[in-house]
């Protein structure tokens, strides 16, 4: 409960520097939904990323080396996208300034944070195999 208060409060604070206003005046229910609706805009981001980088490797076919393994990692990643982005909505929509609503949005917040771990880990591994050597450079054999 206190951690999401101190983030918060070191937000505005930041917040209050660009915009050369106080704290005082933020109001951090709204601050709070606009962030939430950021990190969704990310997550939209990456989902569509994600179904870009897919589409190709099926389109370069079973031939390609880690064709399965890749659609997978794919697959798991859009999934875990999928459930952080209607934990997103289900913070967002909460009240932040409803006490009773600070301990589940910690959890939340946290459990958030966790599958966006997880989908940053598995996006490494997408990237990693998803490299494939092709035109000039395919050619020169470092």
């Amino acid at each position: 409960m206190e951690s999401i208060q101190m983030r918060l409060c070191f937000d505005f604070w930041i917040l209050s520097l660009f915009q050369g206003g106080s704290t005082s005046n933020l109001n951090m229910n709204l601050y709070a939904t606009k962030k939430t609706a950021a990190e969704g805009m990310l997550d939209i981001a990456l989902f569509l990323a994600n179904i870009t980088h897919m589409k190709t490797v099926i389109e370069q076919g079973a031939g390609y080396r880690y064709y399965a393994a890749v659609l997978t990692l794919i697959s798991f990643s859009l999934a875990l996208q999928i459930v952080a982005g209607v934990l997103i909505i289900i913070i967002g929509r909460r009240d932040l300034n409803d006490e009773a609503n600070h301990k589940r949005l910690d959890s939340l917040n946290n459990y958030v944070t966790i599958l966006i771990f997880f989908i940053f880990v598995t996006n490494i591994f997408i990237s990693v195999m998803g490299m494939e050597r092709t035109g000039l450079f395919a050619r020169m054999h470092f």
